[in-house]
């Protein structure tokens, strides 16, 4: 689409939530802008008439129809804008833009190029140079449809898929191409082939302001002021013409969010969910009775390897480049189910990054102080003794406990605080979010690039190690796996998916809110939990912990076993020269005898071969 003086050609993949508002606006701004322009001299878009009607509804703006300087064509957030744009320009537009968005301008009379992505990270934005051309695009597989595409697998970045389970940003799957970091305009023209960046929204600085002007009110002024941000990002994310509804676990995040949606509709939100028959991993038993309070119309699913089986095939196409959360497979099910009813959902992802959601923030804020009392050697002993013991048997001796001290996935848990028992701050959290320790050993010519994570760190002045955890997170774990997976599953049975926690104004809030309101005498989310206690009561919600994950280390031995075999074949490995056999090998075959549960290491790999056989 063009703008009306056809100066800005525009492509778009997103949503535009406030476009309206925009549109209200650029309306006062036009108008404002005539009645102090001299006589006879009119500074209204050309081609537009004050007598034409707005399509700006009354209460967003003063300004009546009749007096509309805009000549509309449609209800379209592509249109307002271009009309941002021929106004204020590419920056000071998408300044004011709230959604999710990946765009990319030509601008006709500078010849210049820019493309922009929103500022979390929603929305996908792939670019680089092959030889004399410039690709651009939401998805890897438009690139690759282009003639001038070279497809070169980049060993670095497949060493960073096994650290990660993903490619962190910058990176992707192929040399010469890069993924566009959230809240930053890259320009690119035909005299200037090396790309501008512009950083126009910085998550660094916004966590580094948010705690260096923490919030100085009441816990209870905090909890009405979260409450009354997200009531306003679900009423945005509600607005749609077509039918809308939600993904629920029963978890804080999705409650809290289908809570407000349903306290703002007149007819019961459609709500669905993923069950599991395996014990462990099934949340669906609490997300009906969150439903149920609510009044939503629930519907679920209990997936079977039978649905894995049938999902696996379809995952290197859906995902573009390798991608080895393991939970896209029940993210993709559950899209699935929800398409049959709607075509837009919101759901709760990012409550956990913004809110101090995660174990490991838990872990380290109760463990963390009492560790620093036990001599370095003693720790280094103690971290050796719990790891020896595999966290599949830690599981085993936990179920032999008495009810009120067993844990969920106990072995995994003490894994985890191993870690902490060793090596400075930042490698502890990157320990933490580590699969493989050292991937270029397993990667034939493969070396681990720097990241956020490790060399290209950011300072994060003022942050303590919990604080430093969530901002890296929000960084590199959120936009290069939960939005990716979430993104890429709904948009592959063309669900658009929506997150109220990424309206930007609810995220730097969040960052303001003071630790002590986040995490509280061992609970998580404490001030997000106040907020949905006025909604769903406490007995609903009260439990620990699981995530969305799978059984997979089960079924990998079981019902997936041929088909993993048959990617990690010796031979096979040895042929495609991307692996070492030995560590790959050694690992299944410890995890088919059930001496160590190495699931998630071997679907780092498992993934990549199934996306090399797709795309071969």
């Amino acid at each position: 689409m063009e703008s009306a003086q056809s100066r800005f050609v525009i492509a778009f993949n997103g949503e535009i939530y406030n476009h309206l508002e925009i549109r209200s606006q650029l309306e006062k701004e036009s108008l404002q802008s005539a009645v102090c322009s001299p006589p006879g001299e009119s500074l209204l878009p050309a081609g537009n008439s004050p007598s034409r009607q707005s399509e700006v509804s009354s209460d967003q703006s003063s300004i009546t129809s009749s007096q509309s300087p805009y000549n509309w064509r449609g209800h379209s957030d592509t249109e307002t804008l271009l009309a941002g744009l021929e106004a204020w320009g590419i920056q000071a537009t998408i300044e004011r833009a709230i959604g999710m968005f990946a765009v990319a301008v030509w601008d006709r009379e500078t010849n210049t190029l820019t493309l922009a992505r929103d500022r979390v990270g929603e929305k996908p934005l792939y670019y680089g140079w092959q030889g004399d051309t410039f690709l651009f695009g939401s998805e890897l597989k438009a690139l690759r449809a282009h003639p001038a595409f070279q497809a070169e697998v980049d060993r670095d970045a497949l060493c960073l898929l096994l650290r990660h389970n993903y490619i962190p940003t910058p990176y992707s799957i192929y040399k010469g191409i890069a993924k566009l970091t959230p809240g930053c305009l890259l320009t690119v023209s035909l005299q200037q082939r090396e790309p501008e960046l512009v950083q126009y929204w910085s998550g660094v600085q916004v966590a580094e302001s948010g705690v260096a002007n923490a919030f100085t009110g009441s816990a209870d002024e905090a909890v009405n002021e979260l409450e009354l941000l997200l009531k306003d990002a679900v009423h945005q994310q509600m607005m749609a013409d077509v039918p809308l509804g939600a993904f629920l676990s029963g978890g804080v995040d999705s409650s809290v969010i289908v809570a407000l949606m349903q306290a703002q509709s007149v007819k019961p939100v459609k709500t669905f969910a993923i069950g599991f028959e395996e014990k462990g991993y099934n949340e669906a038993v609490y997300a009906k009775a969150v439903a149920q309070h609510l009044g939503t119309d629930h519907t679920e699913l209990y997936v079977t390897h039978e649905h894995a089986m049938e999902v696996i095939p379809h995952l290197p196409a859906l995902y573009d480049e390798p991608f080895s959360d393991s939970s896209s497979i029940p993210t993709f099910l559950v899209s699935q189910l929800a398409r049959e009813h709607v075509t837009v959902s919101l759901s709760g992802d990012a409550g956990d990054e913004l809110f101090c959601g995660y174990d490991r923030y838990r872990m380290t804020s109760k463990w963390g102080s009492r560790l620093e009392m036990i001599p370095g050697p003693l720790r280094k002993l103690m971290a050796r003794g719990i790891t020896s013991i595999s966290p599949q048997v830690w599981d085993n001796l936990a179920e032999k406990m008495p009810g009120y001290i067993r844990s969920a996935h106990i072995g995994n848990k003490l894994h985890k605080g191993a870690m902490l028992m060793n090596g400075s701050e930042d490698e502890i959290y990157h320990a933490l979010v580590s699969h493989w320790d050292d991937p270029a050993s397993v990667v034939i010519g493969g070396d681990e690039p720097a990241t956020l994570l490790t060399g290209n760190a950011p300072e994060l002045h003022g942050l303590n190690l919990i604080q430093r955890m969530m901002a890296l997170d929000m960084l590199t774990y959120l936009p290069d796996d939960i939005l990716v997976k979430v993104d890429r599953a709904a948009m592959g049975v063309s669900l658009e998916s929506r997150m109220p926690f990424l309206d930007h104004r609810l995220v730097e809030f969040a960052w303001r809110l003071p630790q002590s309101m986040k995490l509280r005498d061992g609970q998580t989310k404490w001030a997000l939990r106040q907020v949905l206690y006025r909604h769903v009561p406490k007995e609903l919600i009260e439990r620990p912990k699981m995530g969305f994950g799978i059984p997979l280390g089960d079924w990998l031995r079981g019902p997936l076993r041929d088909w993993a075999e048959s990617l990690l074949d010796e031979a096979r490995l040895q042929r495609e020269g991307f692996f070492h056999q030995a560590p790959i090998r050694e690992k299944w075959d410890e995890h088919l005898t059930g001496q160590r549960d190495w699931s998630g290491h071997l679907w780092d790999v498992l993934m990549f071969q199934a996306w090399l056989e797709e795309n071969q």
